[in-house]
């Protein structure tokens, strides 16, 4: 007898990687996922949410409904990120203008309704981007805390340092006070930093397996991938990029090719040199609660071989 499957919001910024985990999770009947919600980080709001229903069309599911949510930080001026994603977040691959509409109700707003029409602890929230949305939605309505079942995000880092400045991930940083927020609101998390997304790397072995797919869908992720890769091989010397945001959706349906520890994470906000570091508490010597199971490891053959398999569907 099969388990049913399980309902998550993805709230996202695509963003390549971000797309491959859309694809990954409307590819995977194990996940009910109840709807996306955009945010601006990547690149602004209205390429994020345009990007979201790109996605969604070339996966031929226009279905699944798609909210915007914040177009800025709580308390900062935008960060984006055009030199990495291309001037449109997506590039890499051309497809069509989105004909899906976007929904009227903000995303906070759906994020908000879901969870309190639906029974207590059945919702995972899958965080792709930065925290704003559920930060805010924790600042509207707080009674929605004890009724999340689990965020999943990526997010931060610890010993690989920052890729935004030498102490900051890029999604952490945008909003480093939403992410406080959120990781303070006693909510399970489960964090995928990028300690673990940096052993995720592509390669040209498996960029070339998605074109071998013969799909629409498999050569726009290997367009995506190769567009994508190119920012991270010049900085960091190695044969591909990390790819950070399918292991969101990955862990959700295959959790044992990671390896985790629960610690306790906090956030900088104050700190002009480490603004938006996730302090990991890894050798729990700092005597705080753990708040945080931080996915230190992924077996990256066993995560690309679902991935492909699953894209291979679509």
């Amino acid at each position: 007898m099969t388990s049913p499957a399980r309902s998550v919001i993805v709230d996202t910024d695509p963003g390549q990687d971000d797309a491959l985990a859309i694809l990954l999770a409307l590819a995977s009947p194990e996940l009910d996922v109840l709807g996306f919600i955009g945010v601006a980080g990547n690149v602004p709001l209205d390429l994020t949410t345009r990007n979201i229903r790109v996605v969604c069309e070339l996966a031929g599911r226009t279905d699944v409904p798609v909210y915007a949510g914040a177009n800025r930080p709580l308390k900062r001026a935008l960060v984006t990120a055009e030199h990495v994603h291309g001037s449109t977040g997506l590039d890499g691959a051309v497809l069509p203008e989105p004909s899906m509409e976007l929904q009227s109700q903000h995303g906070v707003d759906f994020l908000i309704e879901t969870v309190l029409n639906r029974p207590e602890n059945s919702v995972t929230l899958c965080m792709l981007g930065p925290l704003t949305n559920l930060a805010l939605a924790l600042q509207k309505e707080p009674r929605i805390a004890p009724r999340i079942q689990e965020i999943v995000m990526m997010g931060g880092g610890f010993f690989a340092g920052g890729n935004i400045t030498p102490a900051a991930e890029f999604n952490i940083f945008v909003d480093p006070d939403a992410a406080k927020i959120v990781f303070e609101s006693g909510i399970p998390i489960t964090m995928f930093p990028l300690d673990c997304t940096h052993q995720a790397l592509t390669s040209q072995a498996r960029i070339a397996a998605f074109r071998a797919l013969g799909s629409r869908v498999g050569d726009a992720c290997a367009g995506w991938l190769e567009f994508f890769e190119r920012f991270d091989e010049d900085k960091y010397g190695t044969d591909g990029g990390p790819l950070h945001d399918p292991n969101v959706i990955a862990y959700l349906l295959q959790p044992d090719i990671y390896s985790s520890r629960f610690i306790n994470v906090e956030v900088e906000t104050e700190s002009q040199l480490t603004l938006g570091m996730t302090v990991a508490d890894w050798w729990r010597v700092s005597g705080n609660e753990p708040n945080v199971t931080y996915v230190r490891d992924v077996d990256a053959n066993a995560f690309y071989k679902l991935l492909l398999e699953r894209i291979a569907l679509l």
